[in-house]
């Protein structure tokens, strides 16, 4: 099976590498950043501007390849890749709930990004609350985090020339 996604915009952000980034959105308030949507997609946008938070979902652009097992950044333990937010992932492909605060024309100004500069944005989806917010929800190893103060990306998820050659690296 082959799956194709095509960009419809482009994310903006102050965040010119992964390192240095916040790590969610929750830790990036007053961070503002800028969607461009392709021409072609803008009308896409009718009544979008109702919302006050929308979901972007992305391409992680600048992750290169993946571990099944990652020591996250609010942890200090290893876990699989599918029970954290970790980037290098086998489909590079991340969330952010972002503050919807304008549009004009084809430009979303956003708040409380955590999305590095340039990213390709894949869709957008409206917040609701009645369909996103759980209440009674278990939170796994995050509910024992060790490492809850680091709430901005270090360099362990940016590929280095030693991590490229060591395949089983745990990074």
């Amino acid at each position: 099976m082959t799956i194709v996604c095509s960009p419809i915009g482009i994310i903006y952000s102050p965040y010119g590498s992964p390192e240095g980034t916040p790590i969610q959105p929750v830790f990036s308030k007053g961070a503002q950043g800028r969607v461009e949507i392709f021409s072609e997609y803008r009308a896409g946008l009718a009544d979008l501007e109702g919302f006050s938070h929308i979901h972007l979902i992305y391409f992680m652009h600048r992750v290169e390849g993946f571990s099944l097992t990652c020591t996250p950044f609010l942890d200090t333990r290893t876990h699989g890749i599918f029970a954290t937010r970790a980037p290098r992932r086998p489909n590079p492909i991340g969330f952010s709930v972002v503050e919807l605060l304008g549009i004009d024309g084809g430009i979303l100004t956003i708040g409380g990004v955590d999305i590095v500069d340039g990213t390709p944005l894949l869709d957008i989806k409206p917040y609701v609350p009645d369909f996103d917010v759980r209440l009674q929800v278990k939170t796994g190893w995050y509910e024992h985090a060790e490492n809850r103060s680091q709430v901005i990306a270090d360099n362990r998820f940016v590929l280095t020339d030693k991590k490229k050659s060591d395949s089983d690296a745990d990074v």
